[in-house]
């Protein structure tokens, strides 16, 4: 556990410390979260260039508005995390670029209608996401989006393994209860 706090106190230190514009910190605050942020990016968006755009995205904004983070609002990693959430929202926005050349040949993939309902679903699962308490999201987002165990949550956020799995258990409970309402 003093590892943990160790490092989420560091965590802290770099971001302020990239808020004065230390470009050593921000090297060490990207070596230390570039992974995991691209992972959720790839998972979230589902293409490894819009990914890397939206990485980037966090990164840049990171050191823009490092001078914002407040350690008293909570950990050093919630707070990048939120702002690649950010990032990677608004990459998902965006409109993707359109391929070089047409197929000649129509795709046996899914067509308009199949699209349409699996994109009303994702939003609808961001929406219902939304709607959860920062805590209870926080620890879904990075287990499903950045592919984290509960531990590695437990440290990346500074909190004990039994309140990670616990949130998850409540938020996932909860993120349940918004999806049925949507089938009723």
């Amino acid at each position: 556990m003093p590892v943990a706090m160790a490092t989420a106190e560091s965590d802290s230190r770099l971001i302020e410390r990239v808020g004065r514009g230390d470009r050593d910190a921000f090297d060490q605050l990207y070596r230390r979260f570039a992974r995991p942020v691209l992972a959720m990016a790839v998972r979230q968006l589902g293409d490894n260039g819009r990914a890397e755009d939206a990485a980037q995205e966090t990164f840049a904004a990171v050191w823009r508005s490092a001078r914002s983070y407040r350690s008293e609002r909570g950990s050093a990693s919630a707070w990048l995390y939120a702002v690649a959430r950010h990032a990677i929202i608004d990459r998902a926005r965006q409109k993707r670029e359109q391929p070089a050349e047409i197929p000649d040949e129509a795709s046996g993939s899914a067509g308009p209608a199949e699209h349409a309902e699996d994109t009303w679903l994702a939003w609808r699962v961001h929406s219902a996401l939304d709607q959860l308490p920062e805590r209870e999201r926080a620890v879904i987002e990075l287990a499903y989006w950045s592919g984290l165990s509960q531990t590695e949550i437990a440290s990346y956020l500074d909190v004990p393994l039994g309140t990670v799995k616990t949130r998850t258990r409540t938020g996932l409970a909860r993120l349940a209860g918004l999806l049925d309402e949507v089938q009723e």
